[in-house]
């Protein structure tokens, strides 16, 4: 503990909504005898965007309010009480002066409106930004920012090569009683959020509940109760169902589950059970996700911009009617069709369905790939700002693929979708489902 304990330290939580393996957290209770939680639901992450749907909509509201409801209990268990924000301009300054907090803890984000929101921390507080959100720290990365490669390929074989996955770190011991605080503002209901209560849709491939304890029971059921891990390459680009692929993304997006422990948890079923080919791509993917996060800490705000990395200029279109056709699933392709609607209906879209409609978009009907981009942002329950702008530009031509190349979707869905099993379900045509 500190030697001057009348500090008091604050834990500004992100996208790492954890008390397991969270360096800032472990930090905090480390530094002070003090320390207070505090988490921004700001009414603009609610709002209305051009296009007339709102920039987050109610799947990943409703998966932030259970995963947060989870975090309150598992710091009300280590005697922290957590401030939540819905104020428009932020509360951080006068949550800090109220309760005399010198230092504050956060995990580093560097994408623009995160960064903007940090402009609200007071310059009367020491600020510990950690890099909390990656399977590979950068400090262990032979590389500086300037030199990840522009070729994913590469990027593995170098951490793959050169670098070690740091342990998980565990739930720090609780604090005194009295550090709970009493009268912080409570979650908020969906409804309080401008959205109506509803039922998950009966046949979503992602039935899970937001939060640590419900990543960490998909873990074991993938893992150890299925062992649907042993065939995961082989099933990764399926369509129907809740086992084609691991459904962790969700719970990584916003930080209820760490990489680490997915990744060691692979390396204790690769010694129990098996290590093949499956096991190696699921850290595979893990890496794509990182590569992506580096790509951005590389290239700033440039992987945003009309051309993104590449500087590469199309000739792109912002025509609503025809980006209204592609979000209603009411395009020329009944395979496109089917994966907007399940997304509109569930917030969840297969990894192939994502690829395809993303190319039909912008190389079939020429929009803007930033329209689609924002469209992913505002649905889909497992959002990464990292991931959705890294996979938007790679699959519109203007990112980290070297091949540019386009997508047949006809022929993809008669490769994956050979029987229509998964079209005539989104398509509403009875199959006897």
């Amino acid at each position: 503990m500190t030697d001057s304990p009348s500090k008091t330290a604050l834990i500004w939580f992100r996208n790492d909504l954890r008390v397991t393996d969270n360096a800032s957290l472990t930090s905090a209770l480390q530094n002070h005898d003090r320390v207070v939680a505090y988490v921004s639901l700001r009414p603009s992450w609610f709002a209305a965007t051009p296009w007339g749907f709102r920039r987050t909509e109610r799947f990943r509201a409703r998966f932030w309010l259970e995963t947060l409801a989870e975090l309150k209990a598992n710091l009300e268990a280590l005697n922290i009480s957590l401030y939540v924000d819905r104020s428009a301009e932020g509360a951080l300054p006068q949550v800090c002066a109220a309760h005399d907090v010198t230092d504050v803890y956060l995990q580093h984000e560097w994408t623009r409106d995160e960064r903007e929101e940090e402009t609200s921390l007071p310059d009367s507080v020491a600020v510990h930004r950690v890099y909390d959100q990656l399977l590979m720290h950068p400090d262990d990365v032979p590389l500086d920012f300037d030199e990840i490669p522009e070729v994913f390929t590469q990027f593995r074989k170098t951490c793959e090569k050169h670098v070690a996955v740091r342990p998980c770190l565990a739930v720090p011991a609780p604090l005194a009683p009295e550090n709970r605080q009493a009268g912080f503002p409570e979650l908020p209901s969906l409804p309080e959020l401008g959205f109506e209560n509803f039922a998950p849709h009966p046949r979503s491939v992602f039935p899970f509940l937001g939060g640590t304890a419900a990543a960490r029971e998909r873990l074991q059921s993938y893992f150890w109760d299925t062992r649907k891990l042993s065939v995961y390459k082989k099933t990764r680009n399926g369509l129907l169902g809740t086992d084609y692929s691991s459904k962790f993304s969700p719970w990584l997006a916003n930080g209820s589950l760490s990489p680490r422990e997915i990744y060691w948890a692979v390396k204790d079923y690769e010694r129990e059970v098996t290590k093949n080919q499956s096991t190696y791509w699921l850290v595979f993917e893990l890496l794509w996700r990182d590569y992506f996060k580096y790509v951005v800490l590389k290239h700033g705000d440039q992987v945003f911009a009309r051309s993104s990395i590449q500087r590469r200029h199309y000739d792109w279109v912002q025509d609503p009617e025809v980006f209204a056709q592609w979000i209603n699933g009411e395009t020329s392709e009944p395979f496109v069709n089917a994966n907007m609607i399940e997304l509109a209906q569930t917030g969840f879209m297969s990894n192939r369905g994502r690829q395809n409609v993303a190319s039909f978009l912008t190389k079939q009907l020429h929009i803007d790939w930033r329209w689609g981009a924002a469209y992913f942002e505002a649905l889909l329950l497992d959002h990464d700002v990292h991931s959705n702008v890294g996979n938007w530009a790679y699959n519109s031509g203007v990112g980290n693929d070297p091949r540019d190349r386009t997508f047949n979707v006809a022929l993809q869905a008669e490769r994956y979708d050979a029987a229509g099993r998964y079209q005539r379900r989104w398509l509403q045509q009875d199959l006897g489902f």
